[in-house]
């Protein structure tokens, strides 16, 4: 298993390489790990300080490490945040984040990569995310004694981990000081499998994190200039399928302000856009929006979370595709009722809001529509659906503190 694990990892690489040539994210994802231990190496120098290393696979991933890493950082100076990503969709949206004292990509995961950039970096301690599981990264922080911990962790029945043929990946389980889970499904497998004493289901940090976006928010006078004193909704991470069952509703409901965000903003994307919703504007031209006007499509990376709070509704993108609905907490944690696709089994967060009846599924255009009509026109449903939604995400909070209280009472900073 460990030669066709060491063989993927070659073959991924020159596959990237390969449709990098026609593929901005795939080019990224390349040139981002051209000589990145050196790039390591340069930028850390002979740095003494002690170091966390915090590893997401992405954007969303980031969200729920970033907590853990602003708490640390409030009450210790005597220590650096080393922060690697595994996308380009993460690393060069975040790039600049301030939070952090380094950020790299992840060096491609051969066993001599991951012992270079162990003998640079030499970290205190390792926080990977939800479901980041590199072997040879892994397995070197356990041999050399370094504690590594999995923060909102979630486990499924299909993973490798539990089939016959998952030994290596049983192996990589082995390394980590302690799991922390989002919930009682994934501790079971963890225990189907003899690992019971260093777990605790202290559930999702993206919740502490949409709290806190909501509590510091942002004004765009742009935005409220546009939408007036009209009904808003706000569809945000859409992909074409979303874009497609929400334009009639948006073409034929003038007397409705819609704020679009696209998934992706390149410039095919944002003519799709244009030409699906038959009155709209562009964020950044939205000065020379006319009369007719009456939806906008951001084409920026950031704002989306802060957009959520003008909404009377939200939509959230990614259910009509393969991979699932995006985040929803976003929009949720606004005390707004949040509307998506079919495909959302794989969230439990999402699960979980329609099951409080704060959220609500649908199949397709028709059933879109009959649902945005029954929030927008029944007063006393609206309001009980925005207290399901915002109640939902507030009785999640607290994963970040059990997360930090263990970092302390175990002196993982201190080692």
């Amino acid at each position: 298993m460990m030669l066709l694990y060491n063989i993927f990892i070659q073959l991924y690489s020159l596959v990237a390489i390969a449709v990098g040539l026609y593929n901005k994210k795939a080019r990224l994802w390349v040139n981002g790990r051209k000589n990145i231990l050196q790039e390591i190496q340069e930028k850390l120098g002979d740095n003494d300080d002690k170091i966390v290393w915090v590893h997401c696979a992405s954007l969303g991933e980031f969200e729920q490490g970033r907590p853990i890493i602003e708490k640390l950082k409030v009450h210790n100076s005597n220590f650096k945040v080393l922060l690697t990503f595994f996308s380009p969709s993460g690393y060069e949206v975040q790039k600049n984040y301030a939070g952090a004292d380094y950020i790299f990509y992840l060096p491609i995961d051969t066993a001599a990569n991951a012992k270079v950039f162990y003998d640079i970096v030499n970290p205190t301690l390792v926080v990977f995310v939800k479901y980041e599981f590199w072997f040879h990264f892994v397995t070197e922080a356990k041999k050399r004694n370094i504690p590594l911990i999995l923060v909102s962790g979630i486990f499924r029945e299909s993973q490798p981990f539990f089939k016959w043929y998952g030994g290596l990946h049983k192996t990589m389980l082995q390394c980590f000081a302690h799991f922390f889970l989002q919930d009682e499904q994934s501790a079971s497998l963890l225990k189907s499998i003899g690992i019971i004493n260093n777990v605790t289901i202290s559930g999702d940090t993206r919740f502490d994190r949409v709290i806190e976006i909501t509590s510091a928010q942002k004004s765009f006078t742009a935005i409220e200039q546009f939408i007036g004193n009209n009904k808003v909704i706000v569809a945000g991470s859409t992909w074409t399928e979303d874009d497609e069952e929400l334009d009639h509703y948006a073409n034929t409901h003038p007397e409705i302000k819609f704020i679009i965000a696209p998934h992706e903003i390149d410039e095919d994307r944002l003519n799709e856009c244009m030409k699906l919703y038959k009155h709209s504007v562009l964020y950044s031209q939205i000065d020379k929006a006319n009369a007719d006007c009456n939806v906008v499509i951001i084409d920026n990376i950031g704002m989306l979370s802060q957009l959520y709070r003008y909404a009377t509704i939200c939509y959230v993108g990614g259910g009509f595709g393969g991979d699932g609905v995006h985040n929803v907490l976003e929009a949720a944690a606004y005390f707004k009722p949040v509307i998506f696709g079919p495909t959302y089994e794989k969230y439990i967060e999402a699960v979980g809001l329609v099951e409080d009846d704060g959220a609500f599924t649908v199949e397709n255009a028709l059933e879109l529509e009959e649902t945005l009509n029954d929030l927008l026109n029944d007063e006393s449903f609206y309001k009980i659906t925005c207290s399901n939604a915002g109640n939902f995400v507030s009785s999640k909070a607290g994963a970040t503190a059990k997360i930090i209280d263990y970092i302390y009472e175990k002196r993982l900073l201190t080692n």
